[in-house]
């Protein structure tokens, strides 16, 4: 029997912190479901059809053949439930990640029990990473080229125009 997670997000863009996170649930988890979450409360920078074509340019041929991205509106256990999932996989960098994540843990455990949270601490190097800090230093003229894919670097220049000037 394998085992299968989802590891849901905005990933608005998704950063070099969500790769890492990504490699370390596989090895975990035999199938992983990376969830853009298309919620209408939060404004995007990017589209979803966009966010998922920057998480695969992300992660490589040899990383994107081991997972699937997906995108969805709606309760998160939702999901997993329907895709046969039984772990929910959540990045912490603070204490203030892990306050928001105990919530939504508990609130999901409430909705369904038989969908677990997987919390992996982010990698040392990673740890300051948002992307809203991202598109933050990104739109200042910041060079981001060591936090994101070179795809994502350009879609940011692209967005935010001529200050934005990462190094690609």
């Amino acid at each position: 029997m394998s085992a299968r997670a989802i590891y849901p997000g905005t990933f608005d863009p998704p950063t070099l912190g969500h790769v890492g996170l990504i490699k370390r649930a596989l090895e975990i988890f035999d199938d992983l479901i990376i969830v853009v979450a298309n919620n209408p409360q939060k404004k995007t920078l990017f589209s979803i059809e966009e966010r998922i074509e920057m998480i695969k340019a992300s992660l490589g041929p040899e990383l994107a053949a081991r997972i699937q991205v997906d995108s969805f509106a709606g309760l998160t256990v939702d999901y997993a439930k329907s895709k046969g999932a039984t772990a929910i996989v959540r990045g912490l960098r603070g204490a203030s990640d892990f306050d928001y994540e105990f919530q939504l843990n508990m609130i999901n455990r409430h909705l369904n029990q038989d969908i677990q949270s997987v919390f992996l601490m982010a990698d040392l190097r990673w740890f300051f990473i948002r992307s809203s800090v991202v598109k933050e230093a990104a739109a200042l003229g910041a060079d981001i080229s060591d936090l994101v894919a070179p795809l994502v670097a350009q879609k940011l220049k692209a967005k935010l125009g001529p200050k934005a000037n990462p190094i690609i």
